[in-house]
């Protein structure tokens, strides 16, 4: 076991979360580019059903029973002990276990894949169907592929080797257009799509393997399985598979209702909605997965000021998603409606947009809170947000079925985000600050006080909505950049803090060569 020291630990987080800003930026570049062009070669209804079978599959990465995201604890543990042949018994025990769960999903996809009319119902055409397998099939082994990737880079995480996992993950995103993109201009569909995600997946795993072995040496213990460890792991995983329920319900439950009551163009509407719902998602996603071992290290320590530092670095990381999110998503609102029907799409999908906005709005207060589920997972109190978020996801379905017969793609929208409100911005936020002992009223005081630096960005927008007309992309760019100016300049001088106005000047100073001889 060879953590890194201080200095080196240090470098790695800040080199991770820049390079995780890098390939989330990539990644939404690629995706607004190239999913236009991907939905106009592949047309509307196969672009529905690529959609459609792919929230249906994902339902098999349940079978992790929610181990993937309980490593990072356990390890910290046997790091703290400094026990190098319990970590060596933990890798091995995890492999074994992931191993299982990936012949376990295989297995029950496969056996799916052959029952599509009963899945996926009478709308779709016996042309549909028969495709409709062929893409089960290869996003089946995907899937399964995709749980020993995942633990990789667990491990991969664990060592804080964060440089190494986001520079890959920036190849997959390239790489993945790159040869989708002329293979679709040759006139092959869908299906090849998901061959080339799926050898990939394959390729992360293989690249993933030879870093643990060969460059961080980690061991691996076969011959030793603790089934009193085994159980602890289990109870601690059992309301992160609950949690992985919810998730697959709250964000694929939307396209499978629709599929059965609208068919796949009301999947391929809500569908870009959801595209750009997750492109959002990831820009929180970024920075929160970076500093799960130091929340981790923090609490296996269990010193006497970690509520302090827990509520600190919750106000410090909320902040800086913050300053991100809220450009993003006021942006959005500004320019969204434009983009979707004119640029990125056509006007068949301006559902799209408000699909989007109902599925943006309220997913911001978890979004920014996001560093929350790694503390209640590495302090054990995340039993009861998997609850909560159980009954929120039964409401979100239950509300769902009749708003998207009455509504479509608008319609299952608007009960997501009913749920969301309620569980994230009200239920949650009390929970925080009650059981983990996080000082919420500090926090939200700490985020509103952003709200200074948004009174010039909102005055801009609505003078924009109202008086500008876009005649092109180029005049669309334009107006975008005027706009995030206007945002970068308000927020420097009315809402960032002086630490987060360092974390800009600082590397910029050092590619200035300004303040060496400080």
């Amino acid at each position: 076991m060879r953590p890194a020291n201080h200095k080196t630990g240090i470098d790695q987080l800040k080199s991770g979360v820049i390079l995780s800003y890098i390939s989330t930026g990539f990644n939404m570049i690629i995706q607004l580019v190239y999913t236009p062009v991907m939905i106009q070669l592949l047309g509307q209804s196969e672009y529905g059903l690529y959609t459609l079978v792919g929230s249906v599959v994902s339902y098999l990465s349940l079978f992790s029973l929610g181990f993937n995201g309980s490593y990072l604890r356990f390890y910290s543990r046997y790091r703290e002990k400094k026990d190098e042949k319990g970590v060596a018994r933990l890798n091995g025990m995890f492999v074994i276990l992931f191993a299982i769960m990936s012949v376990a999903a295989l297995v029950c996809g496969m056996i799916l894949s052959c029952f599509t009319t009963q899945l996926f119902g009478s709308n779709l055409t016996s042309e549909e169907l028969q495709k409709a397998q062929i893409l089960m099939r290869f996003l089946v082994v995907n899937v399964a592929l995709t749980f020993p990737v995942s633990l990789m880079e667990s491990i991969v995480s664990a060592y804080e080797r964060f440089l190494f996992q986001r520079l890959l993950t920036l190849a997959g995103i390239i790489f993945n257009p790159l040869i989708c993109l002329p293979l679709l201009i040759m006139g092959h569909g869908s299906v090849m799509l998901v061959a080339v995600t799926t050898i990939i997946t394959f390729l992360k795993l293989v690249v993933n393997l030879w870093y643990c072995i060969k460059k961080l040496h980690v061991k691996f213990d076969f011959g030793y399985f603790d089934k009193g460890l085994l159980k602890e792991i289990g109870g601690f995983s059992f309301f992160l598979f609950l949690n992985m329920i919810i998730d697959q319900i709250n964000w694929s439950v939307d396209k499978f209702i629709l599929g059965r009551v609208s068919g796949t163009v009301a999947v391929a509407v809500y569908g870009v909605g959801a595209q750009i719902n997750s492109l959002y998602i990831l820009f929180s996603t970024s920075i929160s997965s970076v500093f799960a071992p130091r929340v981790n290290r923090i609490a296996a320590e269990n010193g006497k000021t970690m509520k302090e530092e827990f509520t600190g670095l919750f106000i410090k990381v909320g902040r800086i998603q913050s300053l991100v999110l809220f450009l993003i998503v006021s942006g959005f609102v500004v320019f969204g409606e434009f983009f979707i029907t004119d640029i990125y799409t056509t006007a068949e999908y301006a559902q799209a947009y408000p699909v989007a906005l109902l599925l943006i709005l309220p997913a911001t207060i978890p979004l920014i809170q996001n560093i929350g589920i790694e503390i209640q997972r590495a302090v054990n109190k995340h039993k009861v947000r998997s609850v909560i978020y159980f009954f929120m996801a039964l409401a979100n379905t239950l509300v769902s079925i009749p708003l998207g017969k009455a509504y479509g793609a608008v319609g299952c929208a608007l009960g997501t985000a009913a749920s969301l409100l309620i569980a994230n911005g009200l239920i949650m936020n009390f929970y925080y600050h009650k059981a983990i002992g996080i000082n919420m009223i500090a926090f939200w005081k700490s985020i509103l006080s952003l709200g200074k630096g948004m009174i010039l960005p909102i005055i801009a927008g609505a003078l924009i909505m109202k008086f500008v007309t876009f005649g092109g992309i180029l005049t669309f760019a334009l107006w975008v950049c005027i706009y995030a100016v206007v945002y970068v300049i308000s927020m420097w001088l009315f809402g960032m803090n002086d630490f987060e106005k360092n974390l800009i000047l600082q590397p910029v100073r050092r590619l200035t060569g300004a303040g060496k001889h400080d």
